[in-house]
């Protein structure tokens, strides 16, 4: 005769069931790298904590987790600019950290000031220029790229990008706007095209002849010396590179981080995963994968961006970019920078 389960065995499974199932943490992210599902699917093999991904603009995101804030469905929040993290703080969308762990890793400045967001990688953005034909008088801070001197000489891709948005607010945040103003109109000025392209789009600009100045992130160099288009090789190999500002503020930098959303289900789970990403196995990995900067302390560059050469980052302006951003945009609108 067959068997059935007593009533109260199959309850109990299904809620062991239900509990196995629960075992993850949701994300919110801008994110779009290989580099992150892979880590994240080793994350899940480690704990067995799933990483379930939501995708879109940072815009997007916060006004997604501003329509959910009472009743959160992300546990994380990524973006890939630390302003963006703090609109959301602002907006009391993001919970402290709380984590000595982390914390312990990141360099303070490093941080969000209200302890509500971590990085998870660095870039910085720089200047790239002809070693053929830019000359000897090369600029030395972002400044310069508004003399005279290099006027139909700069390549720079549109006043749209966020990359460009958030220097322009920490020049902003670090002059004032009749500077930041002034650096816009000149820059406009002494462009050698119309803003097209992303910034790999720029370094390949300068390779063909087309400038002799750009501004690009770094990681985009990594990914050009790294790329499987002999092409892509050959114009990283023709661009030397700038730190700009390295006798004042430093180099521009900028961050993807990482904030908890207040009220989030899997807070433990959330945590044990930036726990994961900050560990100094998977830094050195984004390095290598990604050719973005470590944030976490003692994570030795990868060789290629040992010879993009040391360098000062701006750390100051970095929790001053949501405050400058909106009139960084007036003032692109305003220097007529498409």
């Amino acid at each position: 005769m067959r068997q059935t389960l007593p009533l109260v065995s199959i309850v109990l499974s299904l809620l062991f069931s239900s509990f196995i199932s629960a075992k993850e943490v949701r994300l919110y992210t801008q994110r779009h790298y290989t580099a992150d599902k892979q880590f994240f699917a080793q994350f899940t093999k480690d704990t067995g904590i799933e990483v379930k991904v939501i995708k879109a603009g940072a815009n997007e995101l916060l006004t997604r987790l501003k329509a959910e804030k009472a009743a959160p469905q992300a546990d994380l929040f990524i973006t890939t600019d630390a302003a963006a993290l703090d609109r959301a703080d602002a907006a009391g969308l993001l919970d402290k950290l709380n984590s000595e762990k982390i914390q312990s890793r990141i360099p303070e400045g490093l941080q969000g000031k209200n302890g509500t967001w971590v990085p998870i990688t660095m870039r910085g953005r720089v200047i790239v220029y002809s070693k053929a034909r830019a000359g000897k008088n090369l600029p030395k801070t972002y400044k310069d790229l508004a003399s005279s001197q290099w006027r139909g000489r700069v390549l720079i891709r549109s006043s749209s990008s966020g990359y460009n948005q958030s220097l322009l607010a920490s020049i902003l945040a670090a002059e004032g706007r009749p500077a930041a103003l002034a650096w816009a109109q000149g820059v406009k000025n002494n462009m050698a095209r119309p803003p097209q392209g992303g910034d790999r789009d720029q370094v390949r600009g300068v390779a063909q002849g087309l400038g002799e100045l750009a501004v690009t992130n770094t990681y985009y160099l990594g990914l050009l010396e790294k790329s499987d288009d002999p092409k892509d090789r050959a114009a990283r190999a023709a661009v030397g590179v700038i730190f700009p500002n390295q006798n004042g503020r430093g180099a521009h930098v900028n961050v993807s981080a990482a904030g908890i959303v207040k009220g989030a289900k899997n807070r433990p789970h959330a945590v044990a995963l930036l726990e994961f990403l900050t560990s100094s196995e998977v830094q050195a990995g984004y390095q290598k994968m990604t050719s973005e900067f470590a944030v976490t302390k003692g994570v030795e560059p990868e060789p290629l961006q040992k010879n993009w050469g040391s360098f000062k980052a701006d750390y100051a302006s970095l929790h001053e970019l949501a405050g400058h951003h909106e009139e960084a945009v007036k003032i692109f609108d305003l220097a007529g920078w498409k």
